[in-house]
């Protein structure tokens, strides 16, 4: 059996024969002997083996071996006398488990972001990306176990749907007709249906049935935006709480932040190492002052005051009514509190149909979670459980109630409070590793007119 390089690195002593199996990130080559470091995607760092002139197949393939071979190799463990590796391996035996062409990509230099995007069937072997998808592993692990300790329930939600959650109508059709065929009743679905934005509207479902769940899976948007913050195809965390107010849902977002930040930290401390080091400088400090902070708690009608208040010259006016922008809420959240704040309450004209309409029939209870270095991260609300404010809410964004006939039925069965929000996985990755674009937070990005892969 052998063991990943994260296992071997971890033994608390030097000693005694180990097997590592994986790619060859650097190779260097002397007259006696091959120095060849072996990666396997477990860890960081890779493992030194150590390849003497002896083996059999020396010269024939090792003094040749470089970036990117495949190998498996067999040895002795022994401290290292090298600095920034704690032990290498002395080969006994070294197969060569797969060569590489000469065209090979990679090498041992640095590559552009935007060339490696080009290869994604590659650009996992980089060290950012590995690093990248190691802590999106640990985020997602502990998204679950934060959920999973608490009750919830996981509910998958339909990829497919007929519904626009958010009401703005940037959604992919599916459909089997040919170009320009309009009667969707001898479509596949036997109506108009769509890739999903949101898959909260079924939550609801489930919330009202089981308490508490949430879902955790893609989504896609067809917003022809090509800035470093979007994405066609991303990832979406929402879970829904019945019995539930807004400021119930602010507290479990707190939570939930500061318990799966904790756990990347603790889970991932060489990679996010390396982001501070290379990506990032300064991330860990602000990671874990959002850990550490108490969570701020403005209204929007006290945020744009402040904003109003500050002298600052905004690219884009403050003024009541309008969305404010990632300046307006970094400035919020960096310089005024200094720390994570909710901004809650916000105009019901820039927030979505379903969200509870306050008494003032001018704001309703939403919620925007905004870190140091990002602006927001979370978006939530207690949603609207009225039947009839919700059929006039609807009315009011030109939605038609017979498209909504079972999610208004729920407020006619049982309805109570609820709430919850939604977290984009691929922003939160972003958050937490530092790095500049979307796109390289993800495997396979989706972006306008480019679907590789």
């Amino acid at each position: 059996m052998s063991e990943s390089v994260r296992e071997i690195v971890a033994r608390p002593a030097a000693g005694g024969t180990a097997r590592v199996r994986g790619w060859v990130k650097t190779a260097r080559h002397s007259k006696g002997v091959s120095f060849l470091e072996v990666s396997d995607g477990s860890s960081f760092d890779g493992l030194q083996v150590v390849v003497p002139p002896e083996l059999e197949n020396y010269e024939s393939e090792l003094r040749h071996a470089g970036t990117g071979w495949a190998i498996e190799a067999d040895g002795e463990l022994v401290d290292s006398p090298g600095k920034g590796q704690r032990y290498e391996l002395q080969a006994t035996r070294v197969q060569v488990v797969g060569a590489v062409d000469e065209d090979y990509p990679l090498q041992k230099k640095r590559h552009s972001f935007e060339f490696l995007r080009t290869i994604a069937h590659l650009r996992p072997r980089t060290n950012t990306i590995g690093a990248v998808l190691r802590v999106r592993n640990a985020a997602a692990r502990a998204i679950h176990a934060f959920f999973q300790e608490r009750g919830f329930v996981w509910l998958h939600t339909p990829i497919i749907t007929a519904l626009d959650a958010e009401g703005a109508g940037e959604m992919f059709r599916v459909s089997t007709l040919g170009a320009g065929e309009s009667d969707f009743t001898g479509d596949f679905f036997g109506r108009e249906t769509f890739l999903t934005v949101s898959g909260q509207l079924e939550a609801e479902i489930g919330a009202l049935a089981l308490g508490n769940v949430y879902s955790f899976g893609p989504t896609f948007r067809a917003e022809n935006s090509n800035t470093s913050r979007h994405l066609a195809e991303f990832w979406m965390v929402e879970p829904e709480m019945a019995f539930c107010d807004l400021r119930g849902n602010a507290e479990l977002a707190e939570a939930f932040l500061k318990h799966v930040i904790r756990a990347v930290l603790e889970a991932c401390p060489d990679d996010m190492a390396f982001f501070e080091k290379r990506i990032a400088p300064g991330i860990l400090e602000n990671l874990q002052h959002v850990v550490d902070s108490p969570f701020e708690c403005l209204t929007y009608t006290e945020a744009v005051e402040i904003l109003d208040a500050s002298g600052r010259k905004f690219e884009f006016p403050v003024k009541w009514g309008v969305d404010l922008q990632s300046e307006h809420e970094r400035f919020l959240a960096e310089e005024h509190v200094k720390r994570p704040l909710v901004v809650t309450d916000y105009p019901k004209g820039i927030k979505a149909f379903y969200m509870y309409r306050n008494d003032d029939d001018r704001t309703v209870r939403a919620m925007d979670v905004l870190v140091p270095g990002v602006g927001e991260i979370v978006g939530g609300s207690q949603r609207e459980h009225r039947r009839d404010v919700l059929e006039r809410c609807m009315g009011e964004a030109g939605l038609s109630a017979a498209d909504y006939g079972w999610y208004l039925d729920l407020r006619r069965h049982g309805s109570v409070p609820h709430a919850g929000f939604g977290l984009g996985f691929e922003r939160f990755v972003q958050f937490v590793t530092g790095m500049a674009n979307i796109r390289d937070v993800i495997p396979f990005p989706r972006t306008p007119g480019s679907a590789e892969f």
